[in-house]
């Protein structure tokens, strides 16, 4: 079985990939195991120097990495070369801190003395989404990596060629074999790599459909889980905001990325007072996005990375529509083109905003009350993130403390950190990567006790 890379602005093949047969994949697992404990047995000094080295190569490579990206999912050059600097920022981040998060523990009693160890478990499964191909692998990877760990990648067949060259890069950073390995493996083969001994863990980012196959998978087989899953983002305008800078900074968290992100805005509550107003100005903006080839510096919106995304969003926003939203630009979709489209008279019972719509489709309803607003935002199986906008502090924590998500901004629109813990509640998921929060996720906290007459 081969895998086709397919640039979704063209519609070229780019390349093809021959899928691990049985015994390719348990070699791969045997190199894994044979990798971790003289992995994990390395110091966290030998283990920064060499992560250090690879965020050197990733900054001086962006361009043709960024290009990479491009190629296989569509996303702007510009934003693509960003994503390879933040890689480069969570391997330095990891590389100066993983020591001293994980540093050895001593508390004293009156039995004796004990200590907290944090041990790397083995190997860990990576199931990672095509939307960011590097930046998630990453932003796992490092952790878990200067814990100790070895990990195993299982890429999205549509970015294969990323997963790929970040193997290599790996290799070429100095990193030994069987440390960071790419599985070509389609999803039958993830049950076998769980139920394998070495591999003590998973985490996935993706759907909510995934990630619920695998909490299973991973519960089954006694193994750890982290899911990073879905998002149907709020992003709360109160009437005393600056409504400027909300919409311009609103157009920019639903357009980003063609709309692919978990962390995209998706539902967008505007207080009565203002919401002709920001509805007007959001549309002024958006009917200025050029777009075009993602390879190109004056294209500032591109394509979708598939064609059944497309597809599921022109679903989604006919059912709108039929439902009673009015459609205030765009709407029309080309193959994988899907013009950077907004949604006025949005209801909170539309499918708009029921589901989780992944792209440019940018869907507005007003609110009278911070209540209300506050009930609606709540009113998602989804809790990721949380974008609330106003100049009164109160109004403020008010929503920051009710609202049920893992990352509430004000005044700015909601994104990742490697100094801060990242993750969701409901179904979005649980767990948390990045910062100190997410290095501890795979290790086995050890308490070992010592009597004070030894």
């Amino acid at each position: 079985m081969k895998f086709e890379s397919i640039n979704p602005f063209t519609g070229e093949k780019i390349a093809e990939y021959d899928k691990l047969d049985e015994v390719q994949l348990l070699e791969k697992l045997a190199d894994s195991e044979t990798a971790f404990p003289l992995w994990k047995r390395k110091s966290f000094s030998q283990k920064a120097e060499l992560f250090q080295n690879l965020a050197s190569i990733l900054e001086e490579r962006k361009e043709q990495l960024a290009e990479l990206i491009s190629l296989e999912m569509g996303k702007l050059r510009e934003e693509a070369e960003a994503e390879i600097l933040k890689c480069a920022l969570v391997c330095r981040f990891y590389a100066e801190n993983a020591a001293s998060f994980l540093q050895a523990k001593e508390v004293t009693n009156e039995l004796g003395f004990n200590y907290i160890h944090y041990d790397a478990i083995g190997g860990i499964l990576a199931i990672m989404p095509w939307n960011f191909p590097f930046w998630q692998v990453f932003r796992f990877s490092s952790p878990a990596l200067m814990a100790g760990n070895v990990v195993l990648l299982k890429h999205a067949p549509n970015v294969f060629g990323c997963a790929q060259m970040i193997e290599q890069l790996f290799e070429e950073a100095g990193f030994e074999k069987g440390v960071f390995q790419s599985l070509i493996v389609d999803v039958e083969e993830v049950e076998t790599i769980m139920e394998h001994d070495h591999v003590q863990g998973v985490a996935l980012t993706g759907s909510e459909k995934a990630g619920a196959s695998v909490a299973m998978l991973a519960g089954k087989n006694i193994k750890r889980s982290v899911l990073e899953l879905g998002g149907s983002d709020p992003f709360i305008v109160m009437a005393d905001a600056n409504i400027d800078t909300a919409v311009k900074v609103a157009v920019q968290s639903r357009m980003s990325n063609a709309g692919q992100a978990c962390i995209n805005a998706k539902r967008f509550l505007v207080a009565q007072e203002v919401y002709d107003e920001f509805v007007r100005k959001a549309k002024a903006i958006i009917e200025k996005l050029k777009v075009g080839n993602p390879l190109l510096a004056d294209t500032n919106f591109s394509c979708l990375a598939r064609i059944d995304l497309a597809e599921n969003l022109e679903r989604q926003l006919e059912e709108s529509l039929e439902e009673g939203a009015k459609l205030e630009i765009g709407g029309r979709r080309d193959g994988t083109s899907f013009e950077p489209t907004l949604l006025s008279n949005v209801k909170d019972n539309m499918t708009v905003f029921r589901e989780e719509t992944f792209g440019p489709l940018m869907c507005v309803a007003q609110f009278d009350t911070k209540e209300r607003a506050l009930q609606i935002a709540n009113a998602s199986e989804y809790g990721l993130g949380a974008s609330v906008w106003t100049s009164d502090k109160q109004t403020a924590m008010f929503f920051a403390q009710n609202i049920e998500t893992g990352n509430v901004f004000i005044n700015n629109l909601v994104k990742s950190d490697p100094r801060f813990p990242f993750g969701g509640v409901k179904r979005s998921g649980y767990g948390r990567e990045l910062a100190e929060e997410g290095i501890k996720e795979f290790v086995n906290i050890k308490r070992i006790f010592v009597p004070k007459d030894l």
